[in-house]
């Protein structure tokens, strides 16, 4: 009997054939122990022969055994060993109330869970696959529902945006519990990733089956390889089209229910993310930093692109860097790509390969440093005028002052990541979190053998513009051998004198952070589901997990939209969710991050008090009386002689301040103090 693929063999080729991103995926193969390496190939494998039809390709396999020195996961967790399922699984949950699943609509569902399906073979021709004889069945089911996949989310008013690579779904959350579809734009390409400014809606497009037109039928498959490309086992890109659309998409969504595309500017590696960045100093123009992780166009299909990879060799090479897109509100068809910084390069030597990973997992001799040729995802913090890009190999801060020129800071790598995922700056910008995701998100990489500190969070202090590593965070469950796992998109929660943290998992579900001591991160509250199949892995999960005006929304991958609400816990009190609740923004793309400023009410002065009481930073005594003067300005209708009383113990907290033991105390004490001395209704 011949041998079995590994699992993570079969996912991978996969995602190679169905992504055509050779590039990124062998960016996000990690270096391993040597008792792993056998399941993480370097290029998509050969299709394997027919097996019997007990043997299942997909087969789960176990972790390897921890490396030395390194630590695991918790298999005694209650989200450990939850009962399997789509829609029926078992779920546990922690600080969190799941409120809703909406299911995908119809339109963005393969329907079917037989490869033998017309449906099956139907997806494959839009995807341009031809010959798919020796692709085995599961494999086959799994390349066809990817292609259907939600991907990640953006909010405007009472409207969430929900990507997906076979377009965009808009939903009204008006009621965040009961929230509803609006409409479907059906409009294939991947990933499907979006941002809404105004009455614009941009979406990145990746994969070759994308259109100019939105068209569902793809393009034709290309010749077989000649028996010399199967010997070499070179990827191929497909044959130019005229039609073919990379890049990134932009609708005018005025009339929100029937979005009409304005504009469809092409880039030579496509848009796997994109970054929308605002400039107070112009408000005519958004821009847009394009982050492309795929193969270069032939110049047949695109002019100026060029795949060389080494940039002694074309100083134009379409690598190491990233593209800028310029576009005017008033006339988003005017839109067009003005720069393509080379936000890698060497600033002594003037070499634009001037960064790399330096070697990962810190194996040496496994795999050599490989240069970083591209960023994952960048986010901007416009207010203290810096962006944090995850790059493949590094993660670096940007100087984004100028937003079409913007310029590398600094940069840090490090042995234990492998592929360098995506940002996010704490409220006052001196600690980003890095995520790291270990494997492209198709494999289980959260089991109890897999070390916490491979496929996890990397929280850096920043400072002077220099970033300094503080401590990783992991989700502290195990999960399943099933189970596709590892670091991925998160948001800030807003709640005051806190940095906290809402990320998903994939199917390891969402999990929410402190990070307030970036030194001692600490799970505060989670959800998770039980394997979509315990016998086979299939791409499913939470993509981003996102908080927006009181709620948290997930974006599951294969079922559909979720909606949560956080409940209190020992680590989370009431007060602080309602201080949380007080922050609106009319407008939410997570990589555009915005400052978060609370009201001077009388709920958020009583957040910073459940903490104060929390660190013992306050004798109980001293917040006994505060919180009875709070009740009594409240029950009064904030009348002048109560309002006075609380301005009057202002002072004591201040003096306080000045002996407090941790800075995050000291920053409670000098707010709340000042929310004291002018309370708002």
């Amino acid at each position: 009997m011949k041998k079995v693929p590994s699992l993570a063999l079969c996912v991978l080729g996969a995602a190679l054939i169905l992504c055509f991103g050779v590039n990124r995926m062998q960016a996000q193969t990690p270096a391993t122990p040597p008792q792993a390496q056998a399941e993480k190939p370097a290029t998509a494998p050969p299709a394997p022969e027919p097996e019997d039809e007990e043997e299942n390709p997909f087969a789960p396999q176990p972790a390897p055994s921890l490396p030395p020195g390194m630590t695991g996961s918790d298999a005694n967790d209650p989200r450990a060993k939850l009962k399997p399922g789509l829609y029926d699984a078992g779920e546990a949950s922690m600080g969190i109330k799941h409120l809703l699943l909406l299911k995908k609509p119809d339109a963005f569902q393969l329907g079917s869970a037989d490869p033998d399906d017309p449906k099956v073979q139907k997806v494959f021709g839009q995807l341009g696959i031809g010959n798919t004889a020796k692709i085995p069945k599961p494999m086959q089911l799994v390349i066809a529902q990817l292609a259907f996949s939600n991907s990640d989310l953006a909010f405007q008013g009472n409207h969430l945006f929900q990507g997906n690579f076979y377009g965009v779904n808009i939903f009204d959350i008006s009621t965040p519990a009961n929230a509803t579809l609006l409409t479907s734009l059906v409009c294939p390409g991947g990933q499907g990733d979006v941002s809404a400014y105004k009455n614009l809606l941009f979406m990145s497009v990746e994969m070759p089956n994308g259109r100019l037109d939105c068209g569902v039928q793809g393009f034709p498959p290309g010749p077989p390889p000649t028996p010399e490309q199967e010997k070499e086992k070179k990827r191929r890109p497909p044959a130019a089209q005229k039609d073919r659309f990379r890049g990134v998409r932009i609708f005018d969504i005025s009339d929100i229910k029937n979005p009409k595309q304005v504009a469809a500017v092409q880039t030579c590696r496509g848009s796997h993310t994109h970054t929308l960045v605002t400039d107070p100093n112009d408000k005519d123009n958004v821009y847009i930093y394009v982050s492309g992780t795929s193969f270069v166009r032939q110049t047949e299909e695109l002019a100026g692109c060029s795949d060389e990879k080494s940039p002694d060799k074309d100083p134009n090479t379409s690598l190491f860097r990233i593209d800028v897109i310029k576009v005017p509100v008033a006339a988003p068809q005017d839109a067009k790509v003005v720069s393509s910084p080379r936000v890698f390069i060497d600033p002594r030597t003037g070499a634009l390969n001037g960064l790399n990973n330096g070697g990962t997992h810190g194996k040496k001799g496994i795999e050599k440093p490989a240069d970083t040729n591209q960023c994952h995802d960048i986010t901007v913090y416009t207010e203290i005028g810096l962006a944090a890009g995850a790059c493949s190999g590094n993660g670096i801060v940007l100087d984004i002052k100028d937003p079409v020129h913007p310029r590398r800071l600094d940069a840090v790598n490090d042995p234990n990541y492998s592929y360098w995922h995506s940002a996010s700056f704490s409220n006052d910008g001196s600690k980003v979190v890095f995520t790291d995701e270990w494997g492209g998100g198709l494999g289980a990489r959260c089991r109890a053998n897999d070390p916490n500190k491979w496929g996890a969070d990397a929280i850096f202090r920043l400072k002077d513009h220099k970033l300094s590593f503080a401590s990783y965070y992991k989700l502290p469950a195990a999960q399943g051998d099933s189970e596709n796992c590892v670091a991925h998109n998160g948001s800030l929660v807003p709640v005051p004198g806190r940095d906290i943290e809402v990320q998903a998992w994939y199917q390891g579900g969402v999990s929410i952070v402190d990070f307030t001591d970036p030194a001692q991160p600490f799970e505060i509250a989670y959800f998770d589901r039980g394997p979509i199949d315990p016998n086979m892995l299939v791409l499913g999960g939470d993509w981003s997990a996102y908080w927006y005006n009181g709620y948290i929304y997930g974006s599951e991958i294969t079922r559909g939209l979720d909606v949560f609400e956080l409940t209190p816990t020992k680590f989370l009190t009431q007060n602080e969710i309602d201080a949380a609740k007080t922050v609106r923004v009319s407008e939410l793309n997570v990589q555009n991050q915005q400052k978060i400023e609370w009201p001077a009410q009388l709920v958020v002065a009583k957040a910073y008090m459940d903490q104060l009481s929390r660190s013992q930073a306050l004798p109980a005594n001293q917040i006994a009386a505060l919180q009875k003067a709070i009740q009594s300005a409240e029950s009064s209708h904030m009348s002048k002689s109560k309002l006075a009383k609380l301005k009057s113990m202002a002072l004591s907290l201040e003096k306080s301040a000045g002996t407090a033991k941790s800075p995050a105390d000291v920053t409670r004490l000098h707010a709340l103090a000042d929310i004291l001395k002018h309370p708002s209704a």
